[in-house]
């Protein structure tokens, strides 16, 4: 039996302080330092990288890693990993369960088609210039691992999480030793190439006199933080226990699928696993419909989720899902691969960067500027960086650009899974991969840029 003041007891509560003492500490320097707050960069990453800092000084004074000393239970980064791990589905799943109002229109639905297939092109992108660059440094570093660029697509473009994941898949079945803290850091230079790509380009836009920065001083009301008919905020359980209670019964569904999936195909466990959040957001899905058609019935007398906590709860695992995942990062596992990362950050911005804005120029003619800046902060980092920096110019959403991306997931995720799976095949053949990618990123652009190509023809016919 342990004993109350044993360290098993208080290591992953001790490890979960510290995560969250970080962002507070972030908070503070990024409200203090004039160069941190005008640098949009999230607290969260802030955050992490003070953690790295001070695991830094503590291993090299010390020799030990911090983070698996016996105060976080002798195995806190492998907690580290885990909280990245399920915080992604989490987040994923909060925001899936929120309810949408209103019909859209044919252009509004093109626009978010549009939307969504930009997205999976995006990372297609991503994956064919980092998987030219990994294959042509595996021919000068000897025993490289040449299919590593695939997780440019997964840092930038998906996030911690992903990054995490399909690092984990290449250390554990294919050898990649260091993958997983590679997958993280290619992640964190997304982030930063979020800010300072997107500062870049505002004080550029700025000068030229195309966009006026409000910065984020919207308020809220609340209209925004209840709905009518709607279950009361403090009644015999608390709104946000019910909201909690919805994101954990989604997130049990989707492990028995899991589970079913792993059983039935024992050769693809890992890959299943590391669908976690897809798995999550389609069993959030049916729960939402399931309630909805039980409203419908009058079984059920008001709506139980309430978009407003959902948002806060779906930012909050985000928030440590990034924190974590950046103080997981061992610095020595990836220091032979500095230079590789170094150019796979550079590349990785300077393509999200020209390919989102040709695309906001071309598709988007009435919010180009808010679309680009939307799409260019999730490409490199997360929805929630997306927003950041739509903020600085559209704080109120007047443009639809806030919509797309929330819309935007469910094209995306139907293009973007043969994507998902063809990243186990790349560390198997990774040439092929790159044609393929190749190919499908080809598709994409003709059916994204469909009504521009087709018209020319028709005008010449």
């Amino acid at each position: 039996m342990d004993n109350f003041w044993d360290s098993n007891v208080w290591s992953t509560i001790l490890l979960i302080s510290v995560l969250l003492g970080s962002l507070l500490v972030g908070n503070v320097l990024k409200k203090g330092i004039p160069v941190l707050k005008n640098s949009l960069i999230p607290t969260s990453v802030i955050g992490g990288g003070i953690l790295i800092i001070v695991a830094a000084i503590y291993k090299a004074a010390t020799g030990c890693v911090m983070f698996d000393t016996q105060v976080f239970g002798s195995n806190g980064t492998s907690t580290l990993e885990i909280i990245t791990y399920h915080a992604l589905a989490l987040g994923f799943i909060a925001s899936a369960l929120k309810t949408s109002d209103g019909k859209l229109t044919k252009k509004r639905s093109s626009e978010i088609f549009n939307t969504g297939v930009t997205t999976v092109a995006t990372y297609l992108l991503q994956g064919i210039v980092g998987m030219v660059i990994t294959i042509v440094a595996a021919l000068v570093i000897e025993d490289f691992f040449e299919a590593a660029g695939i997780l440019l697509p997964f840092g930038f473009g998906q996030g911690t999480g992903q990054a995490m994941n399909y690092g984990n898949i290449y250390e554990t079945e294919y050898g990649f030793v260091g993958g997983k803290s590679f997958g993280l850091t290619v992640a964190a230079l997304g982030f930063i190439s979020a800010a300072l790509g997107g500062v870049i380009h505002l004080n550029i836009m700025k000068k030229r006199g195309t966009i006026k920065i409000r910065g984020n001083k919207d308020k809220l009301n609340t209209e925004k933080i209840e709905n009518e008919n709607e279950i009361p905020m403090q009644e015999s359980i608390d709104k946000m226990t019910v909201q909690i209670a919805l994101i954990f019964v989604s997130y049990v569904v989707a492990y028995l699928i899991m589970w079913g999936l792993g059983l039935l195909l024992p050769g693809m466990k890992a890959t299943v696993y590391g669908f976690n959040f897809l798995l999550g957001v389609l069993s959030a899905t049916l729960i939402k419909t399931i309630m909805k058609m039980l409203r419908k019935k009058n079984i059920i007398k008001k709506e139980y989720t309430n978009n407003f906590l959902l948002t806060r709860t779906s930012n909050f695992f985000f928030d440590v899902m990034i924190v974590a995942g950046i103080a997981a990062i061992r610095l020595d596992l990836v220091e032979r691969y500095w230079g590789i990362l170094l150019i796979l950050g550079v590349v990785g911005l300077v393509v999200t960067y020209i390919y989102n804005r040709i695309v906001a120029k071309t598709l988007f003619g009435e919010y180009v500027e808010e679309q680009f800046l939307a799409m260019y902060g999730m490409l490199t980092g997360t929805a929630s960086t997306g927003i950041i920096l739509l903020r600085e110019i559209d704080g109120e959403f007047k443009t639809p650009a806030a919509d797309n991306l929330v819309y935007q997931n469910f094209p995306a995720i139907a293009f973007g899974f043969p994507m998902m799976l063809l990243a186990t095949l790349a560390p198997k053949k990774p040439i092929l991969t790159l044609i393929i990618f190749v190919v499908f990123f080809t598709a994409l652009n003709i059916i994204l840029f469909r009504s521009f190509i087709f018209k020319r023809r028709a005008k010449k016919d």
